[in-house]
Order: C-alpha cells, then sequence, then structure tokens
C-alpha cells in the first residue's frame, strides 16, 4: 500500500480548492435562504395562527346594492363586525350603502377600482387600480383602507407589492361560501363549514339573496361550536410576523 504525501504547491492548491468549495457551499446556501424567503414574503395571509377560536367574516362587495340592508341586519342580530371588501366602482354607485356599513361599525377595505385581473397589469397599474380605490372609500368614509383582497384572488408578486409600498395588507381567504355561484343553501353550507378553523377567513359576497338565507344558521352553527367573529383587521395578529408558505400569518419568534 502505497501512500502519497502532498507537499509544496500541491498542499497549497488542495487548501485552496477545500476554501473554494466551501465559499461555493455557503454561497449556494446562502442564496437559496434569500429566495425562499423572498417567495415567502409574497403570500397573502389566508388565515391566522391564533390561541383562541377567533374567525372573521368577509364580504366581497362588486355586484348589486340588493342585499345590504338585510345582511346589516343579520349581523346586527349577531352583534357581529363584519369586513367588507370594496369594488371602487360600486362604492361610486352606492355611497349611501357604504355609509350604512360605515355607521353599522364594520371594517372596510380595498378590492380594487374595477376588480380587473391583475395578472394582465403591470405593476404601476395594479398599483393604480389599488390607490384608485383607497381614494374613492376615503372620499365617501373619511376612513384609507389598510386591507387589501384581489380580485377574484388572483395574485402576481407586483400586485403584492403594489398593495405592500400603500401600506396594505393583502388578505385572501380560507372557507370559501361560493355563494356567488351555488343558489342551494344546503350546498353553500357543506361548501363552507368544513373549511372553517380557528384563526380562518369566511368569504361572502354583498348582493347573492342565498347568503342572506344561509348567514343566520352558519352564525348560530359556529357560535355553538365555540367560535367567535371578529373583523379581519381584529384578526391579524400585532408586532412581527411573517405568512408561511400556507398563507398563515405567524409570529415572527414562531420561525
Amino acid at each position: 500500500m502505497r501512500f502519497h504525501v502532498i507537499k509544496g504547491k500541491n498542499l497549497l492548491l488542495a487548501v485552496l480548492l477545500v476554501i473554494w468549495g466551501a465559499v461555493l457551499i455557503f454561497v449556494v446556501w446562502f442564496t437559496a435562504n434569500k429566495v425562499a424567503s423572498a417567495k415567502q414574503r409574497q403570500t397573502p395571509v389566508y388565515s391566522v395562527a391564533r390561541e383562541d377560536k377567533a374567525i372573521a367574516l368577509s364580504f366581497d362587495v362588486a355586484w348589486g346594492d340588493e342585499t345590504t340592508d338585510a345582511v346589516l341586519s343579520v349581523l346586527k342580530d349577531a352583534d357581529i363586525r363584519a369586513t367588507f371588501f370594496f369594488v371602487g366602482s360600486f362604492v361610486k354607485q352606492y355611497p349611501e350603502s357604504v355609509s350604512r356599513i360605515v355607521n353599522a361599525g364594520h371594517e372596510i377595505a380595498d378590492h380594487s377600482m374595477t376588480h380587473a385581473d391583475p395578472k394582465k397589469l403591470t405593476y404601476e397599474e395594479n398599483l393604480r387600480e389599488i390607490d384608485d380605490c383607497a381614494e374613492v372609500l376615503q372620499a365617501v368614509t373619511g376612513v384609507r383602507p389598510r386591507l387589501f383582497r384581489a380580485p377574484s384572488g388572483a395574485y402576481t408578486d407586483d400586485l403584492l407589492a403594489a398593495a405592500e409600498s400603500l401600506g396594505m395588507t393583502t388578505v385572501q381567504w380560507s372557507a370559501d361560501s361560493l355563494d356567488w355561484k351555488y343558489t342551494d343553501r344546503d350546498r353553500v353550507l357543506r361548501r363552507l363549514l368544513p373549511d372553517v378553523a380557528p384563526g380562518g377567513i369566511l368569504l361572502f359576497h354583498l348582493g347573492k339573496a342565498v347568503t342572506v338565507e344561509v348567514l343566520p344558521e352558519i352564525i348560530d352553527t359556529l357560535k355553538k361550536e365555540g367560535y367567535t367573529f371578529v373583523p379581519v383587521g381584529e384578526l391579524l395578529l400585532k408586532g412581527d410576523t411573517y405568512v408561511d408558505g400556507n398563507g398563515v400569518q405567524r409570529k415572527a419568534n414562531e420561525r
């Protein structure tokens, strides 16, 4: 058996190769982690990691005004404050309805100006869609929204960056009633209730008759299961947080 002894320049070369390899591994690891972190930051909030059973009712407001008073009546009877995500064109057409919602103590939020597909828009166009809606909401209510929801839930990095630049948190949902699609109350109940969990955000739409029909039963069922209801802005965690790859907002110290 022979042993080869590395001397002089060969030894130096070997050491340099080892160091270079270690540096290369570190750079690859560091870059991968930076990319992963960047991707993680580009995720909207779908739900919140909470220790209690708080959840939020949210309503997208883009269509007709027919059910506004009925929904407000259900929420008042149940002593629940909800969050309404307005499309700017609705705000311009029905400012009195927007005022009634705000005066009833509910939270307002931004759902873009025209409900255009964010994936077909540039950063600047998405920025304008969000900001224009915020402007008309502020003009009607005196309050500038701090929450934004992507039209149809479709989002891009440009959209999220645009919302963030305006000081808004992008919020989606974790339980979808599909009340815009289904007219049968039982189907809506079967679609929504199994997905409800602590920290969840429930999605409904204003202007749909089935929503008024099922909302009291949904609220009653969930209250019996120990859930409490808060607006989305109060559901979100305070302080240092992050959103994991599944869209769950968590405290920073849980990383």
